[in-house]
């Protein structure tokens, strides 16, 4: 399993495929369901592929999103969000975050095809519509500081949490894809470091946080205030 080395993200497709990226091979592997042989899909540097953080499978629209970063050594080409086929794993696109010092960390996928993406350096949420040529600003708020785990509950509901902060933030989405209002919700116990997020059914999530636990995610009360 070295070709795991030090992985960070997993996303898996409907027929069971596990899909995973490594910060330490810099690579995106596969697993086929029901199995335990990992095959290296994506290799270092393809499509200027660096250290992988954030994988996403958009089935959708038949592309995997990858998170690419710096190297721990600070070398690599700028933090990117890069596009691949699904189905080969042949480069698409890549797009690079705006600003002078970002970090791409994860991805969620709107019905419509608009990628969001946390970047964790700059507190804030890009966005990239279908079609569209650059990442865009979709949420810029105090709140959001440490942004990392990003996925959809209902389709204009965009749950972020922040790794650093240790909060769990909901973000309201206009017609225009772009945040409305930031609203950190009430959790039922603190979390250490909340990484990863994936919407299991309606209002429920399953997240990781880096102590080591998984957590089912829940919401209630008044605008789902509570977690």
């Amino acid at each position: 399993y070295t070709t795991l080395f030090r992985s960070e993200s997993i996303t898996s497709t409907k027929d069971g495929t596990l899909i995973v990226g490594s910060l330490g091979k810099a690579n995106v592997s596969r697993i086929p369901y029901a199995t335990t042989t990992v095959t290296e899909w994506i290799k270092p540097g393809t499509n200027g592929l660096n250290a992988v953080y954030g994988v996403y499978a958009d089935e959708n629209h038949k592309t995997l999103w990858v998170c690419s970063n710096h190297y721990d050594d600070g070398t690599g080409d700028k933090p990117a969000v890069k596009t691949f086929d699904l189905k080969t794993g042949a480069p698409k696109a890549s797009y690079t975050l705006p600003g002078d010092v970002t970090f791409c960390n994860d991805i969620a996928v709107a019905g419509d095809g608009t990628a969001y993406v946390s970047d964790t350096q700059q507190g804030s949420v890009v966005m990239l519509k279908p079609g569209g040529k650059e990442l865009e600003a979709a949420a810029k708020d105090p709140l959001l500081a440490g942004a990392d785990g990003l996925a959809f509950g209902e389709k204009t509901v965009l749950y972020v949490n922040s790794v650093t902060m240790g909060k769990l933030l909901r973000v309201d989405l206009g017609p225009d894809g772009k945040s409305k209002s930031v609203t950190e919700l009430k959790l039922s116990k603190p979390l250490t470091r909340p990484d990863g997020m994936r919407a299991i059914g309606k209002n429920r999530m399953l997240m990781a946080e880096n102590s080591g636990n998984m957590d089912i995610v829940t919401f209630s009360g008044p605008g789902g205030q509570n977690a």
